[in-house]
């Protein structure tokens, strides 16, 4: 956190903590906290992971009617667990939480996003967590941490930058 004087008042806001999202990627990966619900066999638990890393990584919630949250199974914004949803506001949300800029691929970070399309339909969400060699991911369904990009089945995908 840090603060920024507008007007002579003091203002407190997040950073986005990419190594934070990305130690909570490696800890719940291959496993489910117990504070959020399991989705995978309700329509997948992919992006409801990605944002638990993105929270994870300091990114606030944001309570708005259309926002992006969650407090329970039946108390949480479409934007915390469905994939179009989450891209949807986060490419235009301008108040807090989870904010998306749309990128090249070659201009991902550690800490970023991923969608995949599989000709129909955006249908899997991944956080980019290594860029070392080639593009790792890690994710929910097929739960999987640091593989390769290139283990995905997909006909396009589309990136972003993650920003607070």
């Amino acid at each position: 956190m840090a603060f920024n004087i507008l007007n002579g008042v003091a203002i407190l806001y997040t950073m986005y903590n990419r190594a934070l999202a990305i130690a909570y990627a490696e800890k719940w990966a291959y496993s489910f906290n117990p504070n959020y619900y399991n989705f995978t066999n309700i329509g997948g638990d992919c992006t409801n992971f990605v944002s638990q890393c993105l929270f994870a990584g300091n990114l606030p919630m944001n309570y708005s009617q259309y926002g992006w949250f969650y407090i329970s199974l039946y108390n949480r914004a479409p934007a915390w667990t469905g994939v179009n949803e989450f891209w949807d506001f986060g490419t235009k949300n301008t108040g807090a939480g989870l904010k998306l800029t749309p990128c090249n691929i070659q201009d991902l970070l550690v800490g970023d996003i991923i969608q995949l399309f599989n000709g129909d339909r955006f249908y899997h969400t991944l956080l980019v967590t290594s860029l070392d060699d080639r593009i790792k991911v890690s994710a929910h369904d097929n739960s999987t941490f640091n593989a390769p990009l290139s283990n995905y089945y997909y006909q396009d995908f589309r990136c972003a930058h993650v920003f607070a």
